[in-house]
């Protein structure tokens, strides 16, 4: 469920000047690769910086979640379907855990952003936005193993159409909250625990009624046991997926430090976006093909498992050369959608390339991460991150952008090249793959992290 898609509807309640007001925040604050928290009300006193630390924060939690792409996936495929059960308790417990450890960051956030250089006006209200953000910390400590749980079965229309049912209703809770009662902040941070927790709370329902076609017996002790391994690959999972989202949100942030800022800021916050749109599809293919490959390898079909990364990641790659093929085709008129600046539109058009291979390149890597997950390369793909985002990709963008005075273009290039360089060694790393050896491995990972115990 999107905030964006959420604030296009409720614009149209609104007078025109009004929604003209909204619209505008509402791009301002999706500078970056996608947004977790969308803040169109109160702006000026909300720092896009607290939003992305409360992003950064999220995206660990999600990082860790995915630890269960691997156990449950695989477990599925074995038939081992009580210990989906378990694999989610544990995380549960280990988020819930991390949510508490993350409660001070929410808490002294005014301290943090005065810290950082925001004014005590705008330290203060977005310090009281993220107290009251914190139910849904633990809303997300929650979910993200529901929907590892359910996504293992395949069990993915449950979830879009409680989403869809919850959207509904968000979007009259936002009304209510915040337009209706004017509660402002207030009302927006309301108005996402109501919604997350409303999600949270029917999924439980389906999964404790129907318990999910045997994956769910109950609350177990086994829950405690194997904890140790259990967080080590949930912290692999976090670092992995971190390092990504860090690397994109650093580039916007190197970018701003260029003299006369302003304009390619502007310029790549609008390529990023649209990135960012296109990446939706990538990551539907990621977690796709994730279930797939752990599924097939938990149930000991190398053949199939490889087939299936053969075919997901050829898919994807037609369907990312064909949003390449829009990119160059209208980027004499796609920047006009989103700035009046004539300076902006043409630093956007000037990165139009850039964008164009972007998309290409983003519409393989996340098919390959995914296939990573369901293998459980996880530590592998973090240290391979470093290595391509942080030694080869920042220098060589910072080299490029500054040294170089290739301004935007530069930074934006030298991203490319990491993301290029991590492509390649995933697809070398695929493709030497013995498919065979991972099924054994899966199943032997089962056994270990308590199959045997779940079949007595």
């Amino acid at each position: 469920m999107s905030p964006f898609f959420l604030i296009i509807i409720m614009s149209l309640m609104m007078e025109k000047k009004k929604r003209l007001d909204l619209l505008r925040n509402l791009v301002q604050s999706r500078r970056g690769y996608g947004s977790w928290l969308v803040l169109p009300f109160s702006l000026p006193y909300v720092s896009i910086r607290l939003v992305h630390l409360l992003r950064l924060l999220l995206v660990k939690l999600l990082g860790m979640g995915s630890a269960l792409e691997t156990l449950c996936g695989q477990a599925f495929g074995a038939g081992q379907l009580r210990m989906l059960g378990i694999y989610m308790q544990r995380s549960w417990i280990i988020l819930l855990t991390s949510a508490c450890i993350l409660v001070p960051i929410y808490a002294f956030s005014p301290a943090i952003l005065l810290f950082a250089g925001q004014t005590t006006r705008i330290s203060n209200a977005a310090g009281k936005f993220a107290l009251w953000m914190i139910p849904q910390l633990f809303a997300y400590a929650i979910n993200f193993p529901i929907q590892k749980f359910l996504q293992a079965q395949r069990k993915v229309l449950v979830m879009a159409w409680i989403s869809a049912g919850v959207l509904v209703l968000h979007v009259l809770f936002s009304w209510l909250f915040i337009l209706k009662l004017k509660w402002g902040l207030v009302g927006a941070a309301v108005t996402l625990n109501t919604s997350w927790w409303l999600i949270v709370i029917l999924q439980l329902l389906y999964i404790f009624i129907t318990k999910s076609d045997g994956a769910w017996t109950g609350f177990s002790w086994l829950a405690f046991q194997d904890l140790y391994g259990f967080v080590k690959l949930s912290l692999a999972s976090a670092v992995m997926l971190c390092l990504e989202f860090w690397y994109l949100m650093i580039l916007i942030i190197i970018t701003g430090l260029l003299p006369n800022p302003l304009v390619p800021v502007d310029a790549m916050s609008i390529c990023m976006n649209i990135n960012g749109w296109q990446a939706m599809i990538s990551i539907g293919f990621n977690a796709a093909i994730s279930v797939r490959v752990s599924n097939e390898l938990g149930a000991g079909n190398a053949r199939l498992a490889k087939f299936s990364v053969i075919v997901v990641s050829l898919t994807s790659t037609i369907i990312g050369a064909a949003c390449m093929i829009v990119v160059l085709a209208t980027r004499e008129y796609f920047p006009y959608l989103f700035t009046n600046s004539e300076a902006v539109a043409n630093e956007t058009k000037k990165l139009a390339m850039l964008l164009a291979w972007t998309v290409l390149l983003n519409s393989l890597q996340p098919v390959l991460s995914g296939v990573a997950v369901g293998a459980g390369w996880q530590a592998l793909v973090a240290y391979i991150n470093i290595a391509c985002y942080y030694i080869v990709g920042l220098p060589a963008g910072v080299l490029l952008g500054f040294k170089l005075d290739l301004g935007a273009m530069g930074i934006w290039g030298g991203m490319i090249g990491g993301i290029c360089l991590q492509t390649i060694i995933l697809i070398a790393i695929t493709a030497m793959t013995n498919w065979e050896k991972e099924a054994s491995l899966a199943v032997s990972r089962v056994k270990q992290w308590g199959g045997a115990a779940a079949s007595d």
